[in-house]
């Protein structure tokens, strides 16, 4: 069942979150403190716009979710003002260049203006969808999907973005299987940056 968020959901989603958080593959070994990353890519979203988050219910809790915002820039300024001071104190932003995968998060956890990017400007909604593997290609992620994209119509909004893992190539092929479409942003990194106009 797709059902909107509730404040009951946050330790699945905060679960959901570390455990999808490694190219869909759990990523808990790979930090010192994992809580980082749903401190980053969940919590935040569920927090500021508890309204455009939605989750699979499998009868006894949340198994993968859509969440996001529909105005990126909007958002990393109540990210910085509202969501920041909360979780600051726990992850230290490094004093030099990042040199461990905890310290690269703590560096996007206080730079949260890396989000807007000028070339995304036609599609200002952006979002972060996870699903636990057991629960894949079962159409759960295409009903999310089509949650999050009929509440951002009702708001009018003409676009969204997301940027994804380039290597993650199974992600790749459901998001072109939505309609969503390649965005060209110079110097995108690790990531692959789509769209998809409503």
């Amino acid at each position: 069942m797709i059902r909107s968020y509730r404040s009951a959901d946050r330790d699945a989603v905060h679960d959901i979150c570390i455990r999808t958080a490694d190219a869909g593959q759990d990523a808990s070994g790979s930090y010192a403190d994992p809580d980082v990353l749903p401190d980053i890519f969940a919590h935040p979203y569920t927090h500021l716009e508890p309204d455009l988050a939605f989750v699979v219910d499998d009868g006894g809790a949340a198994v993968g979710y859509v969440l996001g915002t529909t105005d990126t820039a909007g958002f990393v300024k109540r990210f910085r003002d509202e969501w920041l001071p909360l979780v600051a104190g726990r992850y230290p932003a490094p004093a030099g260049e990042p040199g461990t995968p905890d310290e690269v998060m703590a560096h996007l956890l206080h730079w949260p203006e890396r989000m807007v990017v000028p070339e995304l400007a036609g599609y200002p909604a952006h979002l972060h969808i996870d699903l636990l593997p057991a629960h894949q290609r079962a159409g759960h992620g295409r009903a999310l999907i089509d949650a999050f994209v009929a509440a951002l119509r009702e708001r009018g909004v003409p676009g969204v973005h997301l940027g994804m893992v380039t290597t993650n190539t199974p992600a790749r092929a459901f998001y072109d299987r939505l309609g969503f479409h390649v965005l060209e942003v110079p110097d995108p990194g690790p990531l692959t940056y789509l769209g998809l106009k409503l």
